[in-house]
């Protein structure tokens, strides 16, 4: 519990025998909340947790937990509460994987998903903390050959402005190239080639921003990501299951594996390899491990009596740098983004810390503390998001502040997330013609396509069939005809849903071969556009 007060160092030999006595006394009793009148005004919550409400929550958490796993019928999820410091629930429900009779428990370690990026956040607060770096270092500093579209961005562009999202980069850049197989550095270069948004005046969600921000405070931490977030995080606070390696996750003998959702349930048949963004993605830990951190924050930097980071500079990653939702209404409330953290107002009053997490694989995890309660829950899952974890969060957090539940959040946050399992696609679910002519002969359209975000790709005639080979895996995709210089392909793999199709459609010169081709999926940011090379 964070005190009202703090007492300054005094020599004892300038006090008298009744003072030294009362401070003793005081050093060794628990410190009394403070009331409600003692607060600033900007720190008093309008609805009062009443003595006993946040126990009565703890409480009902086993219901709650198994009524969401029968509701989303996801396989295994472990969960973890915090209250004052101290880890006072853990527990595990389900199995890490379907068909296999191992259940998942408060140490079963989980992939953490976009957890990463707050966990990521503190990494970073200590080394603010040592005076390694500052959230206003420039990341070209440490990181000199990071490049943005805008040379002046590029000089100016700090590492709190990529962890707060603020940089101008566009929504989910980079992620198309970690689907293609491109490694951390590969896309990091790339990043310059997408157009920017107005710098510091947006909020655009960018994984890959971030973890070149992390790269730069590694550099100049003079150690890779993984190991600086093992010496000064993960080792200090004991999180032992903990790491930012996939290497570590791999070998863990208490598992969860990731599962999909398909026409037949969940199945485990995906392994997300997360290292080209681990600063954002890519840590893994149980719910155990995670309460242990959550407590750090929830207590300003420090656990069990030890100073972990410092405060000043942990402070300014829980606290808003960046608006992400702008009322649609005078008496709507805002939300924002930290570093690392969401931050946001809840009907209560009280300010809640957040982050949810998701990889298509097969992997949803959220968090959520109260810092004006101490109190803070951790929600780790082995399946695609479906609403569930969101849903006993946010189930277990209005049981702490307001006693009661108001609606019916599961099916909220089900309906919210349905549309991730829409296949993706202009042609998705359609029959292709019955005679589908392209207008030109298949030689017409081979050869090499360069673009400079996604870099070269191949058209081959095979067998009277032409062959789209893209990106460092050389992934390879059967164009099938469709119309006039359009063909379609299914995308098959576990970055889409099932029955994803993508369109790619040629452009033809003057003298009958293809000038250019825009592939559908890769065209999300308008960077999908291959030009031919040569002639």
């Amino acid at each position: 519990m964070i005190s009202s007060f703090v007492l300054r160092p005094v020599h004892t030999a300038a006090l008298g025998i009744s003072a030294v006595f009362m401070l003793s006394a005081m050093a060794h009793a628990a410190p009394t909340p403070p009331t409600a009148s003692q607060l600033a005004p900007e720190r008093t919550a309008g609805v009062p947790i009443v003595d006993g409400q946040i126990d009565r929550a703890i409480a009902q958490l086993d219901a709650l937990a198994d009524s969401v796993m029968k509701k989303s019928g996801i396989p295994g999820m472990s969960v973890a509460v915090v209250k004052d410091g101290k880890t006072v629930y853990a527990k595990g429900f389900g199995v890490r994987k379907i068909g296999e009779d191992a259940r998942v428990d408060a140490d079963t370690v989980f992939q953490l998903a976009s957890l990463s990026k707050a966990l990521g956040s503190t990494v970073v607060a200590h080394q603010v903390g040592e005076g390694i770096i500052r959230w206003k270092t420039p990341v070209v500093k440490h990181l000199p050959w990071f490049a943005l579209d805008d040379p002046w961005v590029t000089q100016h562009v700090t590492i709190g402005d990529l962890f707060s999202h603020r940089s101008g980069l566009p929504d989910l850049a980079g992620e198309d190239l970690i689907n293609l197989g491109y490694n951390k550095q590969e896309i990091i270069k790339s990043l310059r080639f997408l157009r920017l948004k107005p710098f510091r005046n947006s909020y655009s969600y960018s994984s890959m921003g971030l973890t070149a921000a992390a790269e730069s405070v590694a550099a100049a931490s003079g150690e890779d990501w993984a190991t600086l977030s093992q010496n000064v995080l993960y080792g200090p606070l004991g999180m032992s299951s903990t790491s930012s390696r996939y290497a570590d996750f791999a070998k863990r003998s208490d598992r969860a594996y990731a599962h999909i959702r398909g026409a037949h349930g969940f199945e485990a048949i995906y392994t997300p390899q997360t290292d080209s963004q681990a600063p954002a993605g890519g840590a893994s830990s149980s719910a155990n491990d995670m309460a242990k951190w959550m407590a750090m924050v929830l207590q300003y930097g420090r656990y069990q009596g030890r100073r972990i980071v410092a405060k000043d500079a942990l402070l300014p990653a829980i606290t808003p740098q960046t608006l992400t939702h702008r009322p649609t209404s005078a008496s709507a409330r805002s939300s924002f983004y930290g570093y690392g953290f969401n931050v946001g107002i809840q009907p209560s009053g009280r300010v809640m810390l957040s982050h949810s997490g998701a990889l298509t694989e097969g992997v949803a995890t959220t968090f959520e503390l109260i810092p004006s309660a101490h109190v803070g829950i951790v929600v780790l899952s082995n399946a695609s998001p479906v609403g569930a974890v969101e849903a006993l969060a946010v189930e277990f957090t209005e049981l702490v502040q307001l006693g009661t539940i108001t609606r019916d959040w599961y099916s909220l946050y089900a309906n919210a997330m349905a549309g991730m399992d829409t296949p993706f696609g202009e042609l998705a679910g359609q029959h292709p013609p019955m005679q589908a002519n392209t207008g030109s002969p298949p030689a017409s359209y081979t050869g090499t396509y360069t673009n400079n975000y996604f870099g070269p790709i191949t058209v081959k005639d095979h067998a009277g069939k032409l062959l789209l080979t893209i990106g460092p895996q050389n992934r390879k995709y059967t164009l099938q005809p469709w119309g006039k210089n359009r063909f379609v392909f299914p995308l098959s793999t576990q970055y889409e849903p099932p029955g994803s199709v993508s369109s790619a459609d040629f452009t033809m010169s003057d003298t009958g071969k293809g000038k250019s081709l825009m592939i559908e999926f890769l065209n999300r940011n308008g960077q999908g556009t291959f030009v031919r090379r040569g002639n």
